[in-house]
């Protein structure tokens, strides 16, 4: 029976970091070269010199932390928080709290204390010993009415196979309410990232492609258990879909099966997604974020080649460069005719502007951001 659970233990720990962590490589990049992250609390220099809008909500180290009016807070202890995700009045964290083999939901408050316990995954203390028991709750999104709890989930569960999907439950109620709405496949990490938006939900679903290799790619479903269609193609290799605030634009992270990862932006109608435009070509990004106000988009990367990711932000010139003006008549001159035409100018260029410079954000956990 011991060997069973510590075999048992080893395969729920292999499958966990094959399955469900496909990104986790991104959060533990880092360089010897580098000095050790610092809390963002105790960081210097501060965040001040880049002051974003409203309040922005990160993981680091297993703790909560926001950021507003260029200062952050640590909200929870550093005990397994990540994750985190906003109620629609932006007054609730929903964030997700890892144990050694369960995770579990919570509702917090906006300080960061526990208002309740939405899942327990835990296995009973008997049967504690054997993942197959445990339960593991990821990526908590609420609905925009408020009602409805997403996540991805590990059920249907067969024995230590991790296979996560992405279900649906009341808000207020139970997991046993819950509703199984995606269907995984087998040993690729299955259905996670989950995003609400009107008619369905976008998440990001991983498997195999043509050439056999593992990809993930951006799904799109309007009910439970069907089957749904893809947005994005294999050899795109997409995950951490993020709709901006309008409902027009999906900014996603893109690796085209190569070792990079790209931020690429794409418009969406509802129903499909546009060309896609990669914005950002030249860093490792994870995470992309819109500001409330539309004012641009957060995202974690290094500050230096292979080092811990930081908190960057691209200012929406760098993306929605202002319209050319129509041509005005000189004055004095003609009032009929075709109107002369400016002379060109240089584009302006807009860079990424990096936030924070020796912290070390967990770049496996969303980020939420409140107005």
């Amino acid at each position: 029976m011991i060997a069973r659970g510590v075999l048992g233990v080893a395969l729920a720990a292999v499958m966990l970091i094959c399955g469900t962590m496909t990104f986790l490589y991104l959060g533990t990049r880092t360089s010897k070269a580098t000095v050790p992250p610092a809390k963002p609390t105790a960081a210097t220099p501060r965040a001040q010199a880049q002051s974003l809008p409203g309040t922005l909500y990160l993981a680091q180290s297993g703790a909560i932390y926001s950021l507003s009016a260029g200062r952050f807070h640590q909200l929870t202890p550093e005990a397994g928080w990540t994750m985190p995700s906003l109620s629609p009045d932006g007054n609730s964290i929903i964030a997700v709290k890892q144990a050694r083999m369960s995770s579990d939901v919570y509702v917090l408050n906006r300080f960061g204390g526990v208002v309740r316990q939405v899942t327990n995954n835990a296995a009973p203390a008997r049967l504690a010993y054997d993942p197959g028991f445990n339960h593991w709750s990821f990526y908590p999104r609420l609905s925009a009415d408020g009602a409805t709890l997403w996540m991805a989930y590990d059920k249907p569960k067969y024995g230590y196979d991790v296979i996560l999907s992405i279900w649906a439950m009341p808000f207020g109620g139970t997991i046993a309410q819950g509703k199984l709405w995606t269907s995984a496949a087998d040993y690729t990490g299955g259905d996670v990232q989950p995003v609400p938006v009107s008619g369905g939900v976008i998440y990001t679903k991983y498997d195999y492609g043509p050439d056999l290799q593992l990809v993930g790619r951006l799904w799109f479903t309007n009910r439970a258990f069907s089957a749904g269609r893809a947005l994005t193609s294999p050899d795109e290799d997409c995950r951490n879909p993020s709709v901006s605030p309008d409902g027009t634009q999906i900014a996603m992270i893109c690796t085209y099966e190569k070792q990079v990862s790209y931020l690429v932006l794409a418009a969406w109608n509802g129903s499909t997604l546009g060309a896609r435009r990669a914005i950002i070509t030249n860093q490792m990004v994870a995470q992309p974020t819109w500001a409330p106000d539309g004012s641009g988009i957060a995202y974690l990367a290094p500050g230096v080649a292979a080092g811990p990711f930081q908190l960057w932000w691209l200012p929406r010139a760098a993306y929605a460069p202002p319209p050319t003006p129509a041509p005005t008549p000189t004055p004095g001159g003609p009032h009929n005719g075709p109107l002369p035409t400016p002379s060109p100018t240089a584009p302006v260029v807009v860079k990424p502007v990096q936030v924070t410079t020796n912290n070390g954000f967990d770049a496996t956990s969303p980020l939420a951001w409140r107005g």
